[in-house]
């Protein structure tokens, strides 16, 4: 009989990084793959992501005209690129160069998702150091930010003890990264200097053709969830990369007469279905649901009282592990 997931188990498939403090030997078993990608400003140098072994190997051998130069310690296991590039622009040109270098040279699989479109790496105080094509973010472990919504109907019927119905996407089954599998109603990475709430409506136009004024006049922004994920065969690329995330979370109530509903637009979503809480919790035991946005809806069970400390015996563990610290500097810091 095949396994049947707790939530702590969903948990633990997107939270994946090992925690210092509770398990001290995988978490120095997983470091000794990993390089620590370091940035230096005027206060001192500062972790900003995680390189895998294999990516350093890549860079050593990679001509110096190409990736600049780079400060390497292989006792401190640390790696500095671009301190002597002085801006933004120059900083994001080098980096675009190597990038493109590695994918037109077939170096990692994880090039192959190439999409043109940059994402953001932010130092201390959000300062926005640079800008890395999206598909090579895994490569340097640095966080990824996005956006994941939630759109529910109320409906209060015998069908389920719950008065949510919840509108479930299946992923299409040619997309490179986890085909076929269940995801929260919209969700999207976010571009460099892209705002969430207008990313979130963006992507609801391009996955969902949800129109504006409804995401406007109706989502609402619930906070953050926070995590790090260690990835496997079904994200694309090789095993095994870093990914810091931060997701800008939101809910959307859509009228209970379903006048107002999503639907596939872009490709990206094969269909869409209105689901009870009780199907959605057969469906995450079952492993159907994409991990990342399994973590979502587990926020989204807490959050509205699915599930409690009476129901769960791992909910405080649940809800902090949904909001883990990421020791690398961005927006989602409080630096007040």
């Amino acid at each position: 009989m095949e396994k049947r997931l707790q939530n702590i188990d969903l948990v633990n498939e997107c939270d994946a990084f090992p925690y210092v403090d509770s398990t001290p030997s995988r978490h120095a078993e997983v470091m000794g793959g990993l390089y620590t990608l370091t940035w230096k400003d005027s206060e001192g140098s500062f972790p900003i992501g995680y390189l895998p072994l294999s990516v350093v190997e890549v860079l050593l051998r990679t001509p110096e005209n190409i990736r600049g130069p780079i400060d390497v310690s292989h006792v401190d296991r640390t790696v500095g690129l671009w301190y002597d590039l002085t801006t933004y622009e120059a900083r994001t040109e080098k980096a675009g160069q190597l990038t493109a270098y590695w994918r037109e040279n077939k170096e990692f699989t994880l090039l192959k998702g190439w999409r043109n479109e940059l994402w953001p790496v932010y130092g201390r105080d959000k300062e926005l150091l640079l800008s890395i094509e999206r598909a090579a973010m895994g490569l340097f472990g640095t966080t990824r930010f996005g956006v994941h919504m939630t759109a529910f109907i109320r409906r209060d019927d015998d069908s389920s003890r719950y008065p949510f119905r919840v509108w479930v996407p299946k992923r299409s089954a040619t997309k490179p990264n986890y085909p076929g599998m269940l995801d929260n109603t919209v969700a999207g990475g976010l571009m460099t200097n892209e705002d969430p709430f207008e990313c979130i409506i963006r992507e609801a136009d391009e996955e969902a053709s949800l129109p504006e004024e409804v995401m406007r006049s109706r989502a609402t922004e619930t906070g953050t969830v926070t995590y790090i994920y260690i990835t496997d065969e079904r994200s694309g690329g090789e095993p095994g990369y870093i990914y810091p995330e931060c997701q800008w979370v939101y809910d959307l109530e859509l009228p209970s007469d379903e006048s107002v509903v999503p639907r596939p637009k872009d490709g990206e979503v094969e269909s869409f279905s209105l689901r009870t809480v009780e199907e959605i919790q057969e469906q995450l035991a079952q492993g159907m649901w994409k991990p990342n946005c399994a973590m979502i809806m587990l926020d989204f069970f807490v959050r509205h009282g699915i599930c409690t400390a009476e129901n769960e015996p791992r909910y405080a563990e649940i809800k902090a592990r949904a909001h883990r610290h990421i020791p690398f500097p961005g927006p989602h810091w409080d630096y007040s």
